[in-house]
């Protein structure tokens, strides 16, 4: 099937989000402003780092499209505010900072230009956060060609692969394509792809309600296992890689995803099963050396406590969730963004290229 599932709608200047908490049922609801948009981002209706920084931005476009403002600088002021507040939502995911940073510095050189005005202002932060739904499915499919190019490299036989996904990386989580799912939807586009696993994700599901809603969708022969039988898969089924998204990956490597990641990047090692995170370039935080400064968001009690209202854990009973783990770098195999696959290592190659 061609036609991928749509998270982010965006037209006239008005934004809908698929709310990805009742999925099956299918549900847009409307981000009016920048309050809309960290609530969406909060609750976990839009996730995914790409998508959350998207959904961000295009919050903060869809409130001062229609807010008036007296000057170029205090236009400036509410940027830079309104989007230091997104950040905050989910602090783990250094995209939505990434693209607060180069929209900030985009408002204060137009604010210092004397031969724009502030429609023109206005006008370019617009365009550069509508480019970024443009850019983010561009780059997904080439992280997808990429990393089906390095797995299939390395395959023998007659190139049906194998592969073990977590959480989901596919078109809910990002503009459109995806990351991770993106090089299973490659592989399957290439008729190399024999099955795909996804884990269920505990405790929030993302597995179970997202990934295997989109491998169904799009006709991808896929398999949904609990997050406890990774070991056991791969010891009985011939496992070609595990393929990963990222929230963060700081300058060494170290990955910061979904909490079960790191463990089942041990297992991996184990099995010698090849590991690879996909992500764009934006996920890459050359400002902090490791894993060890990576900020990582705890989530509320109830979601481990509770399924749908019901409570299934003894009452009294204290609860320890983090939405991530940091993945050591020297457990991943590569890093597949959307310029091709670098070992963890060669990280900085992208540094300078950014620079």
């Amino acid at each position: 099937m061609d036609t991928t599932l749509e998270s982010i709608r965006w037209e006239n200047g008005k934004l809908e989000i698929l709310d990805q908490t009742l999925l099956p049922r299918t549900k847009y609801i409307p981000v009016t402003g920048v309050e809309d948009g960290w609530h969406v981002i909060r609750n976990m209706q839009v996730r995914g780092a790409p998508a959350i920084a998207i959904v961000g931005c295009l919050s903060l476009v869809a409130e001062i499209t229609k807010d008036d403002h007296r000057d170029k600088k205090s236009l400036r002021q509410d940027v830079e505010g309104k989007l230091n507040y997104l950040v905050s939502a989910r602090p783990t995911a250094v995209n939505m900072k990434i693209a607060a940073d180069e929209l900030i510095h985009l408002a204060n050189k137009l604010t210092k230009d004397t031969t724009v005005n502030i429609d023109q202002m206005k006008e370019s932060l617009i365009d550069s956060v509508e480019l970024m739904l443009i850019k983010d499915i561009a780059d997904n499919k080439a992280i997808g060609d990429f990393g089906a190019e390095e797995i299939l490299k390395h395959t023998h036989g007659d190139g049906a692969v194998k592969i073990l996904t977590h959480c989901n990386t596919g078109s809910l989580a990002t503009a459109g394509y995806g990351t991770a799912l993106g090089v299973i939807r490659s592989l399957h586009k290439k008729h190399n792809l024999d099955h795909a696993y996804c884990t269920e994700t505990r405790p929030y599901f993302q597995g179970a309600r997202l990934t295997a809603y989109e491998l169904v969708y799009e006709g991808i022969p896929g398999t949904l296992i609990c997050d406890d039988m990774v070991a056991a898969l791969m010891k009985s089924t011939n496992i070609s890689a595990v393929v990963v998204g990222a929230d963060r990956v700081a300058a060494n490597g170290d990955t910061a995803n979904k909490i079960g990641t790191y463990q089942i990047a041990i297992v991996a090692q184990y099995h010698n099963v090849p590991f690879y995170v996909a992500a764009p370039r934006t996920s890459i935080d050359f400002s902090i050396p490791c894993g060890d400064y990576i900020v990582i968001e705890e989530r509320p009690e109830r979601e481990m406590s509770h399924i749908k209202n019901e409570r299934i854990a003894s009452c009294g009973i204290h609860c320890w969730n983090p939405a991530f783990d940091v993945t050591p770098a020297r457990l991943i195999t590569g890093i597949i963004t959307e310029v091709g696959v670098f070992r963890p290592k060669d990280l900085i190659k992208l540094k300078t290229e950014r620079n």
